[in-house]
Protein backbone atom coordinates (compact mmCIF):
# COMPACT_ATOMS: atom_id res chain seq x y z
CA UNK A 1 0.00 0.00 0.00
CA UNK A 2 1.36 3.39 -0.60
CA UNK A 3 1.15 5.82 2.10
CA UNK A 4 0.33 8.84 -0.22
CA UNK A 5 -2.72 7.00 -1.26
CA UNK A 6 -4.10 6.77 2.04
CA UNK A 7 -6.39 10.01 3.89
CA UNK A 8 -4.04 12.03 5.80
CA UNK A 9 -6.80 12.22 8.90
CA UNK A 10 -9.78 9.74 9.00
CA UNK A 11 -12.28 9.63 11.06
CA UNK A 12 -14.32 6.47 12.44
CA UNK A 13 -18.11 7.44 13.55
CA UNK A 14 -20.81 5.98 14.50
CA UNK A 15 -23.03 4.99 17.45
CA UNK A 16 -22.88 3.78 20.76
CA UNK A 17 -21.73 -0.05 20.43
CA UNK A 18 -21.36 -0.08 16.62
CA UNK A 19 -17.14 -1.32 16.91
CA UNK A 20 -15.76 2.49 16.27
CA UNK A 21 -13.05 2.50 18.84
CA UNK A 22 -11.86 -1.15 17.69
CA UNK A 23 -12.03 -0.29 14.18
CA UNK A 24 -10.10 3.00 14.69
CA UNK A 25 -7.58 0.43 16.74
CA UNK A 26 -6.84 -1.66 13.76
CA UNK A 27 -6.80 0.95 11.17
CA UNK A 28 -4.04 2.84 13.12
CA UNK A 29 -1.96 -0.12 13.06
CA UNK A 30 -2.28 -1.26 9.47
CA UNK A 31 -1.51 2.82 8.45
CA UNK A 32 1.30 3.84 10.99
CA UNK A 33 -0.97 6.10 12.09
CA UNK A 34 -1.27 8.08 14.78
CA UNK A 35 -4.65 7.62 17.26
CA UNK A 36 -6.63 9.99 18.55
CA UNK A 37 -9.52 8.68 20.82
CA UNK A 38 -12.50 10.09 23.22
CA UNK A 39 -12.07 9.55 26.50
CA UNK A 40 -15.34 8.37 27.42
CA UNK A 41 -13.92 6.47 30.89
CA UNK A 42 -12.38 10.00 31.88
CA UNK A 43 -15.37 11.27 31.75
CA UNK A 44 -16.48 11.07 35.76
CA UNK A 45 -19.85 12.51 34.80
CA UNK A 46 -20.65 9.20 32.44
CA UNK A 47 -22.25 6.63 34.86
CA UNK A 48 -24.11 9.46 36.67
CA UNK A 49 -25.84 10.24 33.42
CA UNK A 50 -26.85 6.60 32.94
CA UNK A 51 -28.46 6.32 35.61
CA UNK A 52 -29.99 9.96 36.04
CA UNK A 53 -29.81 11.53 32.68
CA UNK A 54 -31.91 14.39 32.99
CA UNK A 55 -30.13 15.19 36.48
CA UNK A 56 -26.46 14.96 34.63
CA UNK A 57 -26.72 15.65 30.93
CA UNK A 58 -25.22 18.85 31.12
CA UNK A 59 -21.90 18.76 33.14
CA UNK A 60 -21.61 14.83 30.72
CA UNK A 61 -21.95 17.12 27.63
CA UNK A 62 -19.70 20.24 28.73
CA UNK A 63 -17.30 17.58 29.95
CA UNK A 64 -17.27 16.04 26.33
CA UNK A 65 -17.28 19.21 24.61
CA UNK A 66 -14.13 20.58 26.31
CA UNK A 67 -11.96 17.41 26.07
CA UNK A 68 -12.60 16.80 22.72
CA UNK A 69 -11.97 20.47 21.60
CA UNK A 70 -8.53 20.33 23.89
CA UNK A 71 -7.63 16.64 21.67
CA UNK A 72 -9.01 18.70 18.11
CA UNK A 73 -6.69 21.39 19.11
CA UNK A 74 -3.51 19.04 19.55
CA UNK A 75 -4.32 17.76 16.31
CA UNK A 76 -4.53 21.05 14.53
CA UNK A 77 -1.47 22.45 16.21
CA UNK A 78 0.49 19.11 14.96
CA UNK A 79 1.98 18.58 11.03
CA UNK A 80 -1.45 17.17 9.70
CA UNK A 81 0.92 16.53 6.25
CA UNK A 82 3.21 14.46 7.95
CA UNK A 83 1.61 11.50 9.77
CA UNK A 84 -1.61 9.45 9.19
CA UNK A 85 -4.10 10.65 12.10
CA UNK A 86 -7.04 7.98 13.37
CA UNK A 87 -9.60 8.95 14.89
CA UNK A 88 -13.02 7.57 16.58
CA UNK A 89 -15.44 11.04 16.80
CA UNK A 90 -16.27 13.96 14.81
CA UNK A 91 -15.81 17.09 16.53
CA UNK A 92 -19.27 17.94 14.76
CA UNK A 93 -21.30 14.80 16.42
CA UNK A 94 -20.70 16.68 19.71
CA UNK A 95 -23.95 18.75 19.16
CA UNK A 96 -25.66 16.01 17.85
CA UNK A 97 -25.68 14.80 21.52
CA UNK A 98 -26.46 18.01 22.75
CA UNK A 99 -29.37 18.27 21.42
CA UNK A 100 -30.78 14.92 22.10
CA UNK A 101 -29.64 15.34 25.86
CA UNK A 102 -30.15 18.95 26.56
CA UNK A 103 -32.80 21.19 27.57
CA UNK A 104 -33.37 24.53 25.26
CA UNK A 105 -31.53 26.53 28.12
CA UNK A 106 -28.77 24.35 28.99
CA UNK A 107 -28.53 23.72 24.80
CA UNK A 108 -28.30 27.15 24.93
CA UNK A 109 -25.07 28.08 27.13
CA UNK A 110 -23.72 24.53 25.40
CA UNK A 111 -23.66 25.87 22.00
CA UNK A 112 -21.90 29.81 23.34
CA UNK A 113 -19.14 27.09 24.53
CA UNK A 114 -19.40 24.80 21.42
CA UNK A 115 -18.97 28.63 19.06
CA UNK A 116 -16.01 29.31 20.56
CA UNK A 117 -14.31 26.08 21.11
CA UNK A 118 -14.32 24.60 17.77
CA UNK A 119 -13.48 27.91 15.43
CA UNK A 120 -11.32 26.70 12.88
CA UNK A 121 -11.71 22.98 13.21
CA UNK A 122 -9.98 20.64 10.95
CA UNK A 123 -12.06 18.70 8.90
CA UNK A 124 -11.71 14.95 7.84
CA UNK A 125 -10.34 13.60 4.61
CA UNK A 126 -12.47 10.84 4.88
CA UNK A 127 -15.44 10.00 7.35
CA UNK A 128 -16.36 5.85 7.72
CA UNK A 129 -19.83 5.60 9.26
CA UNK A 130 -20.79 2.14 10.81
CA UNK A 131 -23.79 1.63 11.39
CA UNK A 132 -25.54 -1.41 12.82
CA UNK A 133 -29.38 -2.13 13.97
CA UNK A 134 -30.44 -1.16 17.22
CA UNK A 135 -30.93 -4.71 18.41
CA UNK A 136 -27.03 -5.27 17.36
CA UNK A 137 -25.79 -2.22 18.89
CA UNK A 138 -27.56 -3.53 22.44
CA UNK A 139 -25.86 -6.75 22.36
CA UNK A 140 -22.20 -5.10 21.19
CA UNK A 141 -23.21 -3.27 24.34
CA UNK A 142 -23.72 -5.67 26.32
CA UNK A 143 -21.12 -7.91 25.35
CA UNK A 144 -18.22 -5.06 26.28
CA UNK A 145 -19.62 -5.56 29.89
CA UNK A 146 -18.82 -1.99 31.10
CA UNK A 147 -20.46 -1.40 34.34
CA UNK A 148 -21.73 2.22 33.40
CA UNK A 149 -23.27 1.14 30.57
CA UNK A 150 -25.66 -1.75 32.32
CA UNK A 151 -28.21 1.33 32.85
CA UNK A 152 -28.36 2.00 28.84
CA UNK A 153 -31.89 1.28 27.34
CA UNK A 154 -32.65 0.32 23.92
CA UNK A 155 -34.64 3.09 23.81
CA UNK A 156 -32.30 5.56 24.23
CA UNK A 157 -29.88 3.28 21.69
CA UNK A 158 -32.32 3.97 19.00
CA UNK A 159 -32.39 7.50 19.76
CA UNK A 160 -28.97 7.84 18.93
CA UNK A 161 -29.00 6.08 15.68
CA UNK A 162 -31.76 7.65 15.00
CA UNK A 163 -29.77 11.08 15.35
CA UNK A 164 -27.10 9.77 13.61
CA UNK A 165 -29.25 8.70 10.50
CA UNK A 166 -30.66 12.02 10.31
CA UNK A 167 -27.41 13.67 10.94
CA UNK A 168 -25.01 11.70 7.91
CA UNK A 169 -28.14 12.26 5.82
CA UNK A 170 -27.16 15.55 5.00
CA UNK A 171 -23.37 15.56 5.96
CA UNK A 172 -21.20 16.43 3.26
CA UNK A 173 -18.43 18.16 4.51
CA UNK A 174 -15.81 15.65 3.91
CA UNK A 175 -15.75 12.42 2.01
CA UNK A 176 -18.12 9.64 3.32
CA UNK A 177 -17.78 5.59 3.45
CA UNK A 178 -20.90 4.28 5.41
CA UNK A 179 -20.62 0.64 6.42
CA UNK A 180 -23.15 -1.46 7.32
CA UNK A 181 -21.52 -3.72 9.90
CA UNK A 182 -24.93 -6.06 11.06
CA UNK A 183 -23.27 -8.79 8.98
CA UNK A 184 -19.70 -8.27 9.58
CA UNK A 185 -16.66 -8.23 11.81
CA UNK A 186 -14.50 -5.76 10.81
CA UNK A 187 -12.15 -6.58 14.03
CA UNK A 188 -11.82 -10.41 13.92
CA UNK A 189 -12.45 -11.45 10.53
CA UNK A 190 -9.66 -10.32 8.19
CA UNK A 191 -11.41 -10.84 4.90
CA UNK A 192 -14.23 -8.01 6.08
CA UNK A 193 -11.21 -5.94 7.30
CA UNK A 194 -9.43 -5.98 4.39
CA UNK A 195 -12.28 -5.35 1.87
CA UNK A 196 -12.42 -2.29 3.95
CA UNK A 197 -9.28 -0.76 4.40
CA UNK A 198 -9.35 -1.33 0.23
CA UNK A 199 -12.41 0.91 0.33
CA UNK A 200 -11.09 3.10 2.61
CA UNK A 201 -7.89 3.78 0.87
CA UNK A 202 -9.65 4.63 -2.35
CA UNK A 203 -12.71 6.64 -1.39
CA UNK A 204 -11.29 10.44 -2.54
CA UNK A 205 -14.68 12.36 -2.57
CA UNK A 206 -18.35 12.16 -2.38
CA UNK A 207 -20.34 9.13 -0.89
CA UNK A 208 -20.01 5.83 -1.01
CA UNK A 209 -21.15 2.49 0.74
CA UNK A 210 -20.29 -0.72 2.14
CA UNK A 211 -22.35 -3.39 2.53
CA UNK A 212 -20.47 -6.93 1.86
CA UNK A 213 -22.82 -9.91 0.94
CA UNK A 214 -21.41 -13.32 2.43
CA UNK A 215 -23.24 -16.36 0.97
CA UNK A 216 -22.67 -19.40 2.94
CA UNK A 217 -22.14 -23.00 0.59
Amino acid sequence: MNRDDVPRYIVVEGPIGVGKTSLCKRLAESLSAELLLEGSDDNPFLEKFYQDPRAAALPVQLFFLFQRAQQIQALRQSDLFSPINVADFLMDKDRLFAQLNLDDDELRLYEQAYENLTLDVPQPDLVVYLQAPVEVLEKRVRQRGRSMEHHLDIEYLQQVADSYTRFFHYYNSAPLLIVNTEDIDLVNDNNDYKMLLDQVVQVKRGRHYFNPMHFEI
